[in-house]
């Protein structure tokens, strides 16, 4: 694909006991803006915002622990190595050692998840913060019913004792991968490049990220909602202005008020809309993405 991380530079990171992979690029005089993955993917998901915003933003764009090229290591029986705050800790130490104090801060899905975590735990750090197409964990699992089960099954799949779930999903992984991707009002594949699709089936398709993507939800059903509880027990709110986005034909929209929800955890300003997409917004709606990242973060 032309353009694909044009003059981006691939690093990787020793941070905390693992292995954090990122790729670097855009104006390095420019603010820094890191862009966080969801599940199933990888950083490559950001490619063609990438391209979009290089010359308004210093970007760096890592895989999260258990994603991509970073670590894979085995969950710890309290699924504490994977927990929100780990993964926050791990992108602090990269941007330690890039020298970078303060940044913005945009995750989608599971990364948006991190990006709250580490909004909350670092406040001098995050300048801005755009979450996409999610709720705060707290509330969404709060939220449980039949219709949220069924549409979030995986939530409560993936966060079955192992091996039960990673023996089920490693029976056909790019089944499970591609179902995935096509999923939550996305409309199929169609959103995703060839070789970002190849990407992800590489980065997938193997025991140990199979493994660690289900830790990535056990730390989520436990651990998390601790950190969570006890955050807002102790009235800790995200410090900075927050821009919330999610797709008018996804599962957020249908059951959620999330722009109300995140009101309620932001002590900044609070602003967001739905975007005429399913889940995958950075794929599916690049150029409107970046207009509004570049908008709010600028």
């Amino acid at each position: 694909m032309t353009g694909w991380f044009k003059d981006f530079e691939e690093r990787r990171f020793a941070v905390n006991g693992a292995e954090i992979a990122a790729r670097l690029g855009g104006d390095r005089d420019k603010p820094a803006l890191m862009l966080l993955h969801g599940f199933p993917q990888t950083h490559a998901m950001w490619h063609r915002v990438a391209q979009l915003l290089r010359h308004d933003f210093f970007l760096i764009l890592p895989d999260l622990r258990g994603y991509g090229d970073s670590s894979h290591a085995p969950g710890l029986p309290d699924h504490s190595n994977y927990s929100k705050r780990a993964l926050a800790q791990d992108l602090i130490a990269v941007m330690d050692t890039l020298g970078i104090a303060a940044f913005a801060l945009c995750g989608h899905d599971r990364g948006g998840r991190v990006a709250h975590r580490l909004a909350l735990d670092h406040p001098a750090r995050v300048r801005r913060l755009c979450v996409i197409d999610i709720a705060p964990t707290l509330d969404m699992y709060a939220r449980t019913d039949f219709d949220f089960a069924r549409a979030y099954y995986h939530w409560f799949h993936l966060i079955q004792p192992a091996p039960l779930p990673e023996l089920m999903i490693g029976g056909n992984p790019r089944a499970y991968l591609h179902a995935k991707l096509g999923g939550w009002g996305s409309g199929g594949l169609g959103h995703i490049e060839p070789r970002a699709l190849a990407e992800y089936e590489r980065c997938f398709c193997r025991d140990e990220a199979i493994h660690t993507a289900c830790e990535d939800y056990r730390a989520s059903a436990g651990i998390d909602l601790e950190h969570d509880r006890e955050s807002r027990a102790r009235g800790h709110k995200i410090a900075c202005d927050t821009l919330v986005l999610w797709g008018e034909h996804g599962v957020v929209q249908r059951l959620f008020e999330p722009l109300a929800l995140w009101q309620a955890q932001c002590a900044g300003a609070v602003t967001g809309w739905a975007m005429p997409a399913g889940h995958f917004i950075p794929e599916q709606l690049p150029d409107e993405t970046s207009a509004a990242l570049r908008a709010f973060m600028d």
